[in-house]
């Protein structure tokens, strides 16, 4: 159980920590989510994404290992799945959520609280969250 505390760690302490800067950020932390159709939970993990942002394989491991519920919204209007176990929201609604979100780069990953954007991390995913 340990070892699942540190895999879960990386990305909470990303989120948590660095963040983006409120001088740069289009995604307004502190914030309610817009509407969407799932039921919130206490914290979540919301991961905008689109059919361009290549291969994620290694940004969704990170993001399901952090052992919250985790949000998918495949924005853009072309369908790109999400992992197993995980249901994307797609079409228009979707587009139009990342865009009341102001999302600037794809994937973008937001940390929840009660409906409210903690953090936000945007941008290309290397793999690494240290």
């Amino acid at each position: 159980m340990a070892g699942m505390r540190l895999r879960r760690a990386p990305l909470l302490t990303l989120l948590l920590t660095l963040g983006i800067s409120t001088a740069e950020a289009r995604v307004r932390l502190g914030e309610l989510l817009p509407q969407h159709p799932w039921t919130a939970a206490a914290q979540e993990v919301v991961v905008v994404y689109s059919h361009d942002c290549g291969d994620l394989g290694d940004l969704w491991s990170a993001v399901l290992a952090a052992g919250l519920p985790v949000r998918a919204v495949n924005a853009e209007d072309y369908p790109s799945p999400a992992p197993a176990g995980v249901q994307a929201w797609t079409g228009e609604a979707a587009t139009t959520f990342a865009r009341q979100l102001r999302v600037g780069a794809y994937p973008t990953v937001l940390l929840v609280q009660d409906g409210r954007i903690m953090n936000a991390w945007e941008g290309t995913f290397s793999g690494r969250l240290d």
